[in-house]
């Protein structure tokens, strides 16, 4: 009775009430629904109606390796379901041509099936699930939903790529792209300090929030390069607050982040991965990092013809700005920055030409890799269908993730990441947004005389000074508005005192390590040694006004001035040459460098003892 309930329910939609697609859920109530109908016209009686509703019933699938690429292909005709209909599916003929590379489909079948069955050995994680898309067009070009779509002690048709699942770290990246958008900067200094985040915790114990590590460990002051790429929690919960809940929401909503809905939901966790997000979003909104703040609807679909022939849909690009440019270089130089994710990851995450972030939940439920190069973006899950933990958190997805990549690389190679333009205004920042964490008012020095510095002292030369007042983030920079003024009043921010507590008590602790500079430290009077009359004098001996392209001369470059040079840079017409130490001379030969008859000007480009530059040039002909 149980079958014929099932077969009852199935050819209103076959496609969406497939036993074998993402909807079993809704087959099951379906079939309950008829059972119910059965019960109320009295064909069967209470007795055979809540036995047959609880009764298991075991599907049997196609043949092993029956169906290619089995996940897309009922994710195809789910789409198509949707949009023309269950009658069209049946009795249309239509001929459907996808976006699928088959052959990186089948060595990502077979990777994620290696993989995860190690993974299931050593770490109690019996499923993985990849999907790989070019994010300059949105297409998707591998999609595995699983280790085994025809393995039923896994539920392997069960496709994870739609699921929702918590993304736990994975999900960072995102909250600060909207913290650089709202004019934090990679630079700024977040204390990763025993933080308790609650306001009621004291009459409330269990309102109590004060995240921690993996490691158990908290290290002090860090930049925001230095916390993503390391993937600490506290800077993390930080920088959530700094940006607020609704901007938060909204990036990932701009991104490509659907489903995750009312903003009551959530609180400070969801940085940490708090919400539910699919694979197939995760993928789309890191391709938003990949094209520099493009976004492309994610797709299977190339075309679709009727049976006459007739195109009646059609792949069109549609390409959307959604995020900074410079934004989207800032997280993917971060999430390239190897040395930078070092202390936490050591060389794991080392693909080169690629950006990667992991995500781990806390219960160890769900571990992610996001990674990508500038034309490819790749997903992978792993974890259990039902939610039980792992052993083990991030990590174990990453061999999978390598593994596809170096394949990927090898038929999609890659471009060097596009690197972000330097801050416009970052000069006249607040010493914490630029990194200087040790107090908020400073003065410029010479490094050469120990005098203040003028309009004159070259930038190598400068180094600032500040004044030791260590304070929190939310007592130099109003959250809203972090390159406005100073707050007037830092504790009318309810958080500011329970994160300025940590760092006090951190700062306590660990002040014996740093020099700690007061007012009387710092020098008064400003330096004169800069001047023109202290700029290297060069003069150029060697170079003919007219030389052979296969002659050969030794070309010196000296200096007249009481500073001694410290290095010269060779340019030809501007191309540069070579840089050259004591005794400041190279061997020429146009030929060896290529040059052809005709004028050419050699500048050399002095740097002496105390930091000045200055160029000579001189012109040269070679002939024949």
């Amino acid at each position: 009775m149980a079958e014929a309930a099932y077969l009852a329910s199935i050819p209103k939609a076959p496609t969406y009430y497939s036993p074998f697609g993402k909807n079993k859920g809704k087959l099951e109530e379906r079939k309950n629904t008829v059972l119910k109908k059965m019960f109320d016209l009295g064909y069967i009686n209470k007795e055979q109606y809540d036995n047959t509703k609880t009764e298991v019933v075991t599907f049997n699938t196609a043949a092993q390796n029956s169906i290619k690429a089995p996940h897309f292909v009922f994710y195809i005709l789910d789409y198509l379901q949707q949009k023309y209909g269950q009658d069209v599916m049946e009795h249309g003929g239509y001929t459907i041509t996808t976006t699928l590379d088959y052959d990186l489909q089948k060595k990502a079948e077979d990777i994620i099936k290696e993989k995860s069955l190690a993974n299931e050995k050593a770490y109690k994680a019996s499923n993985s699930a990849l999907l790989a898309v070019d994010p300059t067009n949105g297409q998707i070009l591998s999609m595995v939903g699983s280790r085994d779509y025809f393995d039923k002690t896994i539920d392997g048709a069960y496709n994870v790529v739609t699921a929702k699942r918590q993304p736990g770290s994975s999900f960072k990246p995102f909250v600060y792209a909207a913290g650089f958008q709202k004019g934090y900067t990679p630079e700024t200094t977040l204390f990763d300090v025993a933080t308790q985040f609650s306001t009621t915790c004291d009459t409330d114990p269990k309102s109590c929030y004060a995240p921690d590590d993996f490691d158990g460990l908290f290290k002090g002051p860090l930049s925001v390069r230095s916390a993503l790429a390391e993937s600490r929690n506290v800077p993390a919960v930080k920088m959530l607050y700094l940006v607020g809940l609704d901007d938060a929401l909204a990036m990932a909503k701009n991104l490509g982040i659907t489903g995750l809905g009312d903003k009551s939901r959530y609180g400070l966790s969801l940085v940490l991965g708090g919400g539910e997000v699919s694979l197939l979003d995760m993928t789309t909104a890191y391709g938003v990092f990949a094209t520099g703040g493009i976004k492309n609807t994610t797709t299977g679909i190339l075309s679709v013809k009727d049976r006459q022939g007739t195109v009646v849909e059609e792949f069109q690009s549609t390409p959307t700005q959604v995020l900074e440019k410079n934004v989207a270089l800032q997280i993917t130089d971060i999430l390239s920055d190897t040395k930078a994710s070092a202390p936490t990851f050591g060389g794991l995450l080392a693909v080169p030409g690629t950006a990667a972030k992991t995500g781990t939940t806390n219960d160890n439920k769900d571990a992610w890799v996001m990674g990508y190069t500038p034309t490819v973006v790749v997903g992978v899950w792993s974890g259990n269908n039902d939610n039980r933990p792992m052993s083990k958190g991030s990590t174990i997805s990453v061999p999978a993730w390598k593994a596809f990549m170096q394949e990927v690389l090898k038929k999609y190679p890659t471009t060097a990441f596009e690197k972000p333009l330097p801050d416009p205004d970052y000069a006249t920042l607040k010493p914490v947004l630029r990194g200087q964490w040790m107090g908020n008012k400073s003065v410029w020095v010479d490094k050469v005389t120990g005098m203040l510095a003028t309009e004159n002292t070259p930038p190598e030369a400068r180094v600032e000074k500040i004044i030791t007042d260590v304070q929190d983030i939310l007592y130099w920079v109003n959250k809203s508005n972090p390159r406005g003024p100073i707050p007037t009043n830092p504790y009318a921010d309810p958080q500011f005192s329970l994160w300025n507590s940590g760092v006090q008590k951190w700062w306590q602790q660990n002040s014996s390590k740093y020099s700690v500079i007061t007012q009387a430290d710092l020098p008064t009077g400003y330096e004169t040694i800069h001047t023109n009359e202290n700029k290297p004098n060069l003069s150029i001996t060697g170079l003919p006004t007219e030389l052979r392209s296969s002659d050969k001369t030794t070309i010196s470059i000296t200096n007249s001035n009481q500073y001694p040079i410290t290095s010269i840079d060779i340019f030809i017409n501007n191309t540069y040459i070579t840089t050259l130490s004591n005794p400041f001379r190279f061997v020429f030969n146009p030929k060896e460098y290529g040059y052809t008859p005709g004028v050419y000007t050699l500048k050399a480009v002095a740097t002496n003892t105390i930091y000045e530059t200055n160029n000579k040039e001189q012109q040269f002909t070679i002939t024949q």
